[in-house]
């Protein structure tokens, strides 16, 4: 066998999950059609629930040290922002950071990990059978594997399992059968990057009120992104030209702002689809691979890192051998329905925007965004839908009474025998926790690990928080979701809870 798991595809989610894979131990190797990184960036935020991931495993600040954190959010583009800083996170706001340099803060650090990239390598078949993946690959112009490996040649690889994280059009996921059911484009935007603009506030405020986005980035340059009522048909594949870039500015805001040439241009639509099922067999599938959608929200790398997360340690625990039959399957299980939700309201905030702008509609579908926005500002809406774009409102289908399923919140507390920490310090090796909140002192060390994939912590928090009232012990996963909670104070049936607890989460792999 040539490695443990390859995975196709170099972007954000195949990156995210070869590090998560090699945290664990497991031999991994990325294969890529490009040559080099793309220097473009198509997505440019991460909300917080990925960056809370990011911290869960020690990287938060290398991306906070490349990014600007920018204090709301929106829905469909509504006056009223979302209030991120309301919801319950430390990092309440989105991080503006390009996805070209995304990808270069995890592709640094899955080359610490040891993780073999091979780039200008493209999968053209694949076959699989019990004991594992054998991918047909063709060498591109100027393809090379990892550093000092040389030209790689045609011989199949061969893998245990093979992740596609190789976008909408993913040759692992129709290798392997997977019908990805939806609807095809009827409506596109444009985008573009451009350098030394005419920055006219009223035009930018015009440009504003008729749907458009004008969005700093790096090394001076500006996007601008718009969708003009009379080019929204125009079909994606057909390239986008200064000039009309030029006159869509100017029916929009009256002034093209002083654009020249784009540094780089795009057309999208709103094609939506969604995988019917996540794996077949020792092939899985996630981010573009899984779903596509139209980029209402900047929601579809975000959802991309986080199916990564939720199936890094799942598939590392079935290759390591401690998990049995049903954890891998727990990865659509819990993935798709958030797939599912996604792709619902990226189409909800698409088909508000599209009724505006077409006529006869445009006059109640500005009155039914008027209404909207005024809803947007009771508090209880806007943390529902901050919530769900944000992810943070995420909760898996775990057995067991309330918190089981949710994210654990980032609470400060005290170590026994330590000092204060918070709680994302605990999870840097992506090992199961079990936190004892008693403060009480257990009998070993505080931090001896009563398990090879547990962290075992006695703590004192410092913050409670409504979700753990009363809870007394908990064990959580190693993507941050709490797989059981007690409440039960007398040590003794707590321990038999906690013993009853570690069989199902960790050595049956049901947590």
């Amino acid at each position: 066998m040539d490695t443990d798991v390859i995975i196709v595809g170099a972007g954000p989610t195949g990156l995210m999950l070869a590090c998560e894979l090699a945290l664990a131990g497991v031999r991994t190797r990325i294969i890529e059609r490009r040559t080099a990184p793309h220097p473009h960036s198509r997505a440019l935020t991460l909300h917080p629930r990925s960056v809370e991931i990011l911290d869960l495993r020690g990287l938060a600040p290398r991306f906070l040290a490349h990014g600007r954190p920018v204090p709301g959010w929106h829905y469909a583009a509504l006056p009223t922002p979302l209030d991120f800083a309301a919801l319950d996170t430390r990092h309440g706001y989105t991080l503006a950071i390009p996805q070209a340099r995304t990808e270069a803060l995890l592709e640094e650090r899955a080359r610490e990990l040891g993780v073999r990239i091979s780039r200008g390598l493209r999968l053209t078949a694949l076959t699989q059978d019990a004991d594992g993946v054998t991918c047909s690959v063709r060498t591109g112009d100027g393809g090379r594997g990892d550093e000092g490996e040389g030209e790689v040649g045609r011989a199949p690889l061969r893998a245990r399992y093979v992740v596609g994280c190789d976008g909408g059009r993913s040759p692992v996921r129709e290798a392997a059968g997977i019908a990805f059911p939806g609807s095809d484009e009827t409506l596109t935007g444009v985008l573009g990057d451009f350098a030394d603009l005419d920055a006219d506030p009223d035009a930018l405020r015009r440009l504003r009120a008729a749907g458009g986005l004008a969005v700093p980035l790096e090394d001076g340059l500006t996007r601008i992104v718009l969708i003009d009522p009379e080019r929204m048909r125009t079909p994606s594949a057909e390239p986008v030209t200064t000039d009309e870039f030029r006159a869509c500015l100017n029916r929009l805001c009256g002034s093209d702002l002083g654009i020249g040439e784009p540094y780089w241009s795009s057309r999208f639509g709103n094609a939506t689809r969604l995988a019917e099922r996540y794996r077949a067999g020792r092939v899985l599938i996630a981010g573009d691979a899984a779903h596509i959608h139209f980029p209402a929200g900047g929601q579809g790398l975000n959802t991309g890192l986080q199916d990564a997360f939720n199936l890094g340690w799942k598939l590392a625990a079935d290759i390591r051998g401690w998990a049995p039959p049903g954890l891998l399957d727990s990865y659509d299980a819990e993935r798709r329905p958030v797939g599912r939700a996604v792709t619902d309201n990226t189409a909800v905030q698409t088909l508000l925007a599209e009724l505006t702008l077409v006529p006869p509609y445009a006059d109640p579908a500005v009155a039914l965004r008027a209404l909207l926005d005024e809803l947007l500002g009771l508090p209880e809406v806007n943390r529902l839908l901050a919530g769900r774009v944000s992810a943070l409102a995420t909760r898996y289908p775990l057995d067991g009474d309330a918190p089981a399923g949710r994210r654990l919140p980032d609470i400060a507390l005290t170590v026994a025998g330590s000092s204060a920490r918070r709680a994302h310090e605990l999870f840097h090796e992506g090992h199961f926790v079990l936190l004892d909140l008693t403060g009480r002192p257990s009998g070993g060390g505080p931090d001896e690990p009563a398990h090879p994939r547990l962290t075992h912590a006695t703590v004192t928090a410092h913050d409670p928080h409504e979700d753990l009232d009363g809870v007394t012990e908990l064990l959580v996963r190693p993507d941050g979701h709490i797989a059981w909670a007690t409440r039960t104070a007398d040590p003794r049936p707590r321990a038999a809870e906690r013993a009853a607890a570690l069989a199902a989460a960790i050595d049956t792999g049901r947590g």
